[in-house]
């Protein structure tokens, strides 16, 4: 082992290094990844307690667990055995418990703690269902069940109050709030919605307080009508802003909203216009003859005698119709927030140039053009739904803002910044994970150093000594060479026929027979100057290598 070693290079002891210490970190790397892989959460979001109490118990058993933040990761193959063993121990201990805290029957309970643990178990189940939610980390629910009482002035309806905690950089939207305030509502009988507060660990007020009387539709009144300004104030900058530019236009919308909402009949008559509605048709007859027959019963059955009628009678017919003019009932529901009337506004700043230099230099602003406040005019007006027949109006004003009053001269204009290609791979390495970075690194340093190895390997030959005393250059008065950039060294090593291989165009021109002096000169000139001779050595053989 020593001799093998002992004939490597620099280079090579350098690559094998670099590769064992790259596939022990590999291996390491992939080991640990493996390892942590198989990691599921046992608990999350425990107090420091409990955190403390369950780590003290898997110590005690021997398990290898894994602490991140307040999350604890077991074994997946003993997640479900674990949680078992833990529940016996009575951990976690404050976590709240639901319906399953009626599984144990307590024959000795009174009636006021079954009434204490049924609140419990409604509680610790609403907590539950909040916690589902994407955006809640924690959340704790309290309820007040409703007093019952023979008198009407001492009943108390229902109350509930929740309190929740947020997940890092994350919001509740805007529909969560009434879906909390439902869900909590439904769940207790008596509950009504409005008896329910929402509020975050800050102490803010998440839904809104209900008051008596006529405020509660103003608030909703002032909140539809600004909802409304809104989008039509977003409608004009997504409308306007590819055309002017973002930052040189201002727009405002007021809207005025009818807030009130009804029934509308109508019903009108046509004249000119009637149809049957109904006919009636009466036919009568009457015979004045006269009529007998033989008296008794025989006179009266179904196979008795027939009366006899005599000659004479008379007949009156009826015919009855009714006629109705035609009509039209008409039946309109009136809209609640229905727009009586917009008023918009559109101010558009100057653009600005400078004239002269030096202490001649100023600034000169160009409003725009009246034919493109005319094509902004339309735009705006297409874009909110501008209905000059209800008292719509729309003003379109250019004005310098100050901003660009207040604007200095630019000294130099900064140059493009070129976008590159090699930018995009370091961009994409940040964006990678910590561990597959290393692993990437890695990788590329074994990969690197094998491919140094295996073109060392090609390139290296025999190795010959040349010795200096028998220096082939000639005398310094036949032609100069560069002086050495290194120190004088006692001898060179190069490949076998190096000096064969050297260029041509480095020899002076000779002719055959003055081979013997070429070489004479050569041998003087390396005995009286060696380190000349081996800079010329060292200079061949890097160009030989390049």
């Amino acid at each position: 082992m020593k001799r093998l070693v002992g004939a490597l290079s620099m280079i090579q002891r350098i690559a094998i290094l670099a590769v064992g210490l790259a596939a022990g970190a590999a291996i390491m790397f992939f080991a640990k990844f493996e390892r942590e892989a198989g990691l599921r959460p046992l608990y999350a979001s425990l107090s420091q307690e409990d955190a403390s109490a369950v780590i003290q118990k898997l110590k005690e058993e021997g398990v290898q667990y894994r602490l991140t933040g307040t999350t604890i990761e077991v074994p997946e193959e003993k997640v479900a055995e674990l949680r078992l063993e833990m529940a016996g121990a009575g951990l976690p201990k404050t976590g709240r418990i639901g319906f399953e805290i009626f599984d144990k029957t307590n024959f000795g309970m009174t009636d006021f703690a079954e009434k204490v643990n049924y609140r419990r178990a409604i509680e610790g189940e609403l907590e539950r269902s909040v916690m589902s939610m994407a955006e809640v980390e924690q959340a704790r629910v309290h309820i007040t069940f409703p007093k019952e009482s023979v008198f009407i002035d001492s009943r108390e309806p229902a109350k509930a109050s929740v309190l929740i905690k947020l997940r890092p950089s994350m919001a509740l939207p805007d529909t969560a709030v009434p879906s909390i305030t439902h869900l909590v509502s439904s769940a207790v009988e008596g509950l009504a919605p409005e008896s329910v507060s929402v509020m975050d660990m800050r102490g803010n007020l998440l839904n809104k307080a209900r008051h008596a009387g006529g405020s509660d539709a103003s608030e909703t009144a002032l909140e539809y009508r600004h909802s409304v300004e809104q989008d039509l104030t977003a409608k004009l900058d997504s409308t306007l802003e590819p055309l002017i530019g973002s930052g040189r236009f201002r727009a405002a919308v007021s809207a005025d909203c009818d807030m009130s909402s009804g029934e509308q009949n109508e019903e009108n008559f046509d004249p000119a216009h009637s149809v049957m509605v109904t006919s009636q048709k009466t036919e009568d007859s009457n015979s004045n003859g006269s009529a007998g027959g033989v008296p008794g019963m025989a006179s009266n059955l179904p196979n008795g005698a027939k009366p006899i009628t005599g000659p004479g009678g008379t007949s009156r017919r009826t015919e009855s119709i009714n006629y109705q003019t035609s009509r039209t009932v008409k039946r309109t529901v009136l809209p609640l927030g229905a727009i009586k009337r917009l008023s918009v506004s559109i101010l558009i700043d100057h653009e600005v140039h400078f004239e002269g230099e030096g202490p001649s230099l100023k600034r000169v602003l160009v409003p725009p053009a009246p034919e493109r406040i005319k094509s902004i005019h339309d735009l705006a007006a297409a874009a909110i739904g501008l209905n000059p027949a209800r008292g719509d109006q729309l003003i379109v004003e250019s004005l310098p803002f100050e901003s660009t009053l207040n604007l200095e001269p630019m000294a130099s204009t900064p140059a493009p910044v070129r976008s590159s290609k090699k930018q995009i791979i370091p961009e994409k390495l940040q964006q990678l994970d910590l561990k597959m970075q290393i692993g990437i690194a890695v990788a590329l340093i074994a990969v690197l150093a094998g491919l140094v190895f295996l073109l060392r390997k090609k390139r290296k030959g025999p190795e010959v000594v040349v010795q200096t005393p028998s220096a082939m250059l000639p005398a310094a008065s036949a032609f100069e060479y560069p002086a050495s950039p290194q120190p004088a060294a006692p001898a060179a090593t190069a490949p076998a026929g190096a000096l064969a291989a050297a260029p041509p165009a480095a020899l002076p021109p000779a002719a055959a027979g003055k081979a013997e002096a070429l070489v004479k000169g050569l041998r003087e000139h390396g005995t009286q100057n060696a380190e000349v001779f081996a800079g010329v050595l060292r200079g061949w053989l890097k160009e030989e290598r390049a």
